[in-house]
């Protein structure tokens, strides 16, 4: 098992000119982390290749795995034609995972925002079809490079747990597995516990982060908080400090005998280095004191 983050969780100082995500590869390396989950937000390699083949030999340089590419994708579209053009466009990053010397990589398979009609169990059936189509042609074309696809627990549609096995079970390929976030079963009012213990036997990949959690009564005033699909407010936490049960979901972990990436993801409001230091010290020190 190793514990690392994603660049995602150095957003801030990304954007803010402090590091480039070679730096932030350093960084990692520099702070204890043993992998790198790739989510071009803040930067792209798809069309920088010469970057991409920087990233790729300075995680060698460092020491350091390249373990996960997390990217966009929404194959629920309008015509046929739209459709196409964005399988192709997942298949480019396909490649791009190909070149980097990856072996794991997840994408989406609607948009993120959806207005609150495309969250219901009938619009998720209605357009499961474009899913599993598009989750199929994008795992063929992987497998070819020994790539496994995944789907997360991700963006309000397809995010709780049971959503997920229907459309890993429909999908019905080797190569496509689930890559599981503990925390984001809470975006759409799931109990994380629930969630993990229900998911975790299709995980080829763990992602940890914690959320603060106020219910839909008690507005919890200025800040990063956001809504769940039924109300409730979440803000960013760092990992160990929030309202998850994060000790509880680390032993479930550890039982399972899941040995592969740990994910960090920080997307609170505290200075993204120094949440994301603390967050690998925690995790890290969680799964040691966790007794079998």
């Amino acid at each position: 098992m190793k514990i690392g983050l994603s660049s995602y969780s150095l957003l801030q100082a990304i954007k803010a000119g402090e590091l480039t995500i070679l730096d932030a590869i350093q960084w990692i390396a520099d702070h204890g982390g043993e992998h790198m989950e790739i989510v071009p937000y803040g930067y792209t390699l798809v069309d920088n290749l010469e970057l991409a083949d920087a990233v790729r030999e300075k995680a060698k340089e460092v020491g350091i795995d390249l373990s996960n590419y997390s990217m966009p994708a929404n194959f629920v579209q309008e015509t046929e034609e739209k459709y196409r053009d964005e399988v192709a466009r997942v298949k480019q990053h396909v490649d791009l995972v190909h070149r980097l010397g990856m072996k794991h990589m997840r994408h989406d398979v609607t948009a993120f925002t959806l207005p609150p009609e495309h969250m219901t169990i009938e619009w998720f059936e209605k357009n499961l079809h474009l899913i599993v189509r598009g989750s199929q042609e994008i795992a063929d074309y992987a497998l070819q490079y020994g790539i496994t696809t995944t789907i997360e627990n991700h963006g309000f549609s397809v995010q709780a747990s049971d959503r997920v096995q229907r459309v890993l079970q429909a999908v019905n390929r080797p190569n496509f597995k689930t890559t599981l976030d503990i925390g984001n079963f809470m975006c759409v009012d799931e109990n994380p516990i629930i969630g993990v213990k229900k998911n975790l036997p299709y995980a080829s990949l763990v992602h940890f982060k914690d959320f603060y959690f106020r219910p839909y009564d008690e507005h919890p005033g200025d800040g990063d908080w956001f809504i769940t699909a039924h109300g409730n407010y979440l803000r960013g936490a760092i990992v160990g400090q929030g309202d998850i049960e994060i000790r509880k979901i680390v032993k479930l972990i550890k039982e399972s005998g899941y040995d592969g990436y740990i994910t960090i993801e920080f997307e609170g409001m505290e200075e993204c280095k120094m949440a994301s230091r603390i967050a690998m010290d925690n995790l890290r020190r969680l799964f040691e004191q966790c007794p079998l």
